[in-house]
């Protein structure tokens, strides 16, 4: 699959999980249940995922860790705020250069329609 085809499923998958349980959880609950739909769905998802960094040529085991990593392309930023802030987009747009990928997704939990709480955060990946 292609990082267009996984963001597809991720934006459905998300849809369906903020229609069940609406806005204003933690963020590990949402994590918890996107891990599983997107599971059940086929895609092989890591959560919580240690990604290392090179500072000045010494290995850091644990740079940031990533929310969501799935089919080891598409990183996934999870929120549950009342405003996603300039820094939300900027630090996964780190996390994504730092981790080698393409293609990020943040996905606010928090916003009253999940439509205006998902923004694709691309590096490299032709549109």
């Amino acid at each position: 699959m292609t990082e267009n085809e996984v963001a597809k499923v991720i934006v459905d998958v998300a849809y369906h999980v903020h229609v069940r349980l609406g806005p204003g959880l933690l963020e590990s609950v949402y994590q918890e249940v996107m891990l599983y739909e997107l599971q059940k769905r086929g895609l092989k998802v890591q959560a919580k995922v240690p990604v290392p960094i090179v500072w000045d040529g010494l290995l850091l085991d644990k740079g940031f860790e990533a929310d969501l990593i799935v089919e080891d392309i598409v990183i996934i930023e999870l929120k549950s705020v009342e405003v996603i802030h300039p820094v939300h987009k900027k630090q996964l747009l780190t996390y994504v250069r730092l981790a080698d990928k393409r293609l990020g997704m943040l996905i606010n939990f928090g916003e009253v329609l999940i439509k205006t709480g998902i923004t694709r955060i691309v590096n490299g990946l032709p549109e």
